[in-house]
């Protein structure tokens, strides 16, 4: 390590103490990259852990003083590459401020600091009768603090909407390390810019969130569960978009295409349908006769779109059972090969248009690809399955994994639901929201990030 280099390590050292920095190469290289595991990582030259806003804001004073990059990270479980290190920076771990400050049942709201992990937040205020919905498929270890930076979203879409619907305020370490508060705590507010979720899915490059204000939700009722078999996409597609014009709202509605669901039977040995070309798993959260009656309204859209199969069930462990298919289908994947997971959102009268493309990308460049995805908001996964070890294989993957990027363009989707920009996604928001649009995105982070430290290289490309 170079005397510079030296210089503001012991300056971190000075500001959050001896456990709270770390060079040791061990240590760095741990804290690389998250998930994606295809996306470039470089190595930090420290690793810090802060345990308050105070501590943020002098690493990121000093970080200015000595122009050294910054990249913020919470538990690692993004697939984007939006935490991956960035050479000779400062990785900034915020796993240790994990405190649910307040819950306040009267306001419907919590107060949290980022390295809550999102299970813990939900334990924490269902004893007062409340529920934060945002889950995404990592909800008992990805932190709060993350699903801000990314935005995410989870299965509960399709009701709840997704992590920036719950954002009232928050608190965020600038660049310079002034801190900001911006939102609210009552249920409306229109005083200034909505600068709150400007920093929401902004993935680092403005600023590092340092609490957050949330609201709640009564928590959901006993849920009632529903599946159904398709012999093929257009009757999956069909229901929908039958559901979107009926007006129902269930709580969840995700899909499986045929590759999901027989690697799914064949590890978990469920006795799957191998011969459906889809699979619907549904729910109602409305509680009790609502919600049977919506759950016997969906299933009588899958019949008279033709499905196969169609059950149902109030009994909670049954539902679980039936979940498990859908929880299972990434793990299910993974033992096919090493996997690229794309994130591309389409309308929901595309669903159908998407996941025969997806067979298509498959055939032509001879890979197995696994749909799974949030039916009820059009956000899909396509999954690549290759051997890495194989060059032709791998160059494949990744022109599939463009293919798919563009497929979803072209049906007037968007490259990213919920995973995020990141580093492997740079060049197709270029792609997708136009010049005048980047043009925008890059003075927001000018004037907020003027010499570029703040995760430099995601979102936007790196200038210089």
């Amino acid at each position: 390590m170079t005397t510079l280099a030296t210089a503001w390590v012991d300056e971190l050292t000075a500001a959050l103490g001896s456990d709270g920095v770390r060079t040791d190469p061990d240590v760095t290289a741990s804290y690389a990259r998250d998930q994606a595991m295809l996306a470039e990582a470089g190595t930090p030259a420290a690793v810090v852990f802060p345990r308050s806003t105070d501590e943020v804001a002098a690493v990121l004073r000093v970080a200015a003083r000595h122009g050294v990059p910054v990249v913020p990270r919470g538990a690692g479980s993004g697939l984007a590459g939006a935490s991956n290190a960035v050479d000779g920076a400062i990785t900034l771990v915020m796993t240790r401020m994990d405190a649910v400050l307040e819950v306040s049942p009267a306001d419907r709201l919590a107060a949290v600091q980022p390295g809550v992990v999102n299970k813990a937040l939900r334990d924490a205020v269902a004893g007062s009768g409340l529920f934060y919905p945002p889950d995404p498929s990592s909800y008992d270890w990805c932190t709060i603090g993350g699903n801000l930076s990314t935005n995410s979203g989870g299965l509960c879409c399709v009701k709840y909407g997704v992590t920036t619907d719950y954002v009232l305020g928050l608190e965020v370490v600038l660049a310079d390390g002034r801190v900001l508060r911006t939102g609210r705590r009552t249920v409306k507010g229109v005083a200034g810019y909505d600068l709150a979720r400007l920093f929401v899915g902004s993935e680092g490059t403005l600023g590092v969130i340092t609490e957050a204000t949330l609201a709640l939700r009564p928590a959901p009722q006993r849920p009632v569960t529903l599946v159904a078999t398709f012999a093929t996409t257009a009757q999956t597609g069909q229901v929908v978009e039958r559901v979107v014009t009926s007006g129902l709202v269930p709580s969840l509605l995700e899909v499986m295409d045929n590759t999901c669901i027989c690697a799914v039977d064949d590890l978990l040995h469920a006795d799957l349908n191998r011969d459906a070309h889809a699979l619907l798993v549904a729910q109602s959260d409305s509680g009790g006769a609502a919600a049977a009656a919506e759950i016997e309204s969906l299933a009588q859209l899958c019949r008279e779109a033709g499905a196969q199969l169609v059950h149902s069930t109030d009994d909670p462990a049954e539902g679980d059972l039936l979940l498990a298919a859908r929880r299972m289908a990434l793990p299910a994947l993974e033992q096919l090969g090493t996997t690229l997971i794309d994130d591309v959102a389409v309308p929901r009268s595309r669903i159908a248009a998407f996941l025969d493309g997806c067979d298509g990308i498959a055939v032509r460049r001879g890979l197995t690809i696994g749909v799974v995805g949030h039916a009820g908001d059009g956000n899909m996964h396509p999954t690549i399955c290759f051997d890495p070890a194989d060059d032709g294989q791998r160059a494949r993957a990744f022109a599939a994994f463009d293919d798919i990027l563009a497929l979803g363009l072209s049906l007037g989707g968007t490259v990213t639901g919920e995973h995020g920009i990141g580093s492997l996604k740079v060049e197709w928001l270029e792609r997708e929201v136009g010049e005048v649009s980047l043009d925008v995105h890059r003075r927001i982070k000018d004037a907020l990030d003027p010499a570029g430290l703040l995760n430099p290289g995601k979102v936007l490309r790196r200038r210089g």
